[in-house]
């Protein structure tokens, strides 16, 4: 059995497909990130994802199973690929999801690297999700995990064939309340520790006070207008407003406003009522196939475009090897620029790309 590196991050989930994986006997090790500290990207406080207490929780799993386990330290590599590209998508206008560019180049590329470099071709995580190969195609599928509340496939679409055929989902089958109850069974101190929900770089969800600290700067104010160009108020900077968002604008309206555009360029941000939040069409660009080679005629899918969005049917049709204009049978609200969008078919990634 080929030897294989676990990415165990300090938390039940990981811990929980560290155990299963040496059940099944596999030769392992782990390997836990360590990203950055406040100090090192200029804010008051420290990754949730690899900081101190998580990576001795890591190495406290590894040694009751007793397998290696090794600390990385990606903190260049993460500020690089990670913090900068959020940050100046922010700037732009855009909005982005840090955990699909940390996915692409730390997870499972830098660590995946690492882990080949110790001897291990093949790595695991505690995504829930599945992964397996289907001889009819030829090509290796990701697929929704069996517990949908818990799924991360749509995190997940940018993994290449390359990828997926080195990679081990123990969680795919499993419900958390089932992961939660081996690992306590297995007496883990984790086994009830609460699940991480914000971003791992931001404070309670601020983005806009995270990137002036990062940046040490503080953005332009602006105008906010409506369709037809009116000014209707002044903005504190494009970075503080996301599409959709109508709480904390500071305006006093006769009506109720969303955003429904942010100009970088003009400094400006639109504001509309609901209908206009409303489309059917958008372009997705940077698309990674997955179920299939390349997109060659329509195919009618169901697609995710936010993460807790259910999925709505749709056609995709190509415009390029890595653009597809999407129509909706539906319209859609606030879809939203430097968002993914995730094309399924049933339980299978057909694949993803981003909002244009």
């Amino acid at each position: 059995m080929d030897k294989i590196m676990i990415a165990i991050s300090g938390g039940v989930d990981s811990s929980c497909a560290a155990l299963i994986l040496k059940e099944q006997g596999y030769d392992m090790f782990g390997a836990t990130l360590k990203l950055f500290t406040g100090e090192d990207i200029g804010v008051d406080f420290n990754s949730k994802c690899g900081n101190e207490q998580d990576i001795v929780e890591a190495k406290k799993i590894c040694d009751a199973l007793g397998i290696d386990h090794y600390t990385v330290n990606f903190g260049d590599s993460f500020r690089e690929n990670v913090i900068e590209k959020f940050v100046e998508a922010y700037e732009a206008g855009l909005t982005p999801n840090p955990c699909i560019l940390c996915n692409r180049s730390i997870k499972f590329k830098a660590l995946a690297d690492f882990g080949e470099a110790h001897g291990s071709r093949l790595i695991a995580t505690g995504h829930y999700c599945k992964s397996e190969y289907d001889s009819a195609s030829g090509r290796y599928l990701l697929k929704r995990a069996a517990d949908l509340s818990k799924d991360q496939s749509y995190v997940l679409y940018t993994l290449s064939q390359n990828q997926l055929s080195k990679i081990r989902f123990p969680l795919g089958g499993l419900t958390k309340a089932e992961v939660r109850k081996i690992a306590s069974e297995a007496g883990f101190s984790n086994a009830n520790k609460p699940d991480s929900q914000d971003i791992c770089f931001v404070s309670g969800g601020k983005y806009g006070e995270f990137i002036e600290k990062y940046r040490n700067k503080k953005y332009p104010h602006g105008n906010f207008v409506d369709l037809e160009g009116n000014i209707l108020g002044e903005h504190k900077g494009i970075i503080n407003y996301t599409i959709g968002q109508r709480k904390g604008l500071g305006l006093s309206l006769k009506a109720p406003l969303y955003v429904c555009e942010k100009n970088a360029l003009e400094n400006k941000v639109v504001l509309s009522d609901e209908p206009h939040l409303f489309t059917r069409s958008i372009v997705a660009d940077d698309v990674n196939f997955i179920a299939v080679a390349k997109l060659t005629a329509p195919m009618r899918v169901k697609a995710k475009a936010r993460y807790k969005m259910q999925e709505q049917w749709a056609v995709i049709h190509p415009l390029s090897e890595t653009s597809v204009r999407v129509e909706f049978e539906e319209p859609q609200r606030a879809l939203t620029p430097g968002q993914a969008i995730v094309f399924y078919d049933d339980d299978v990634v057909v694949g993803g790309g981003t909002i244009n």
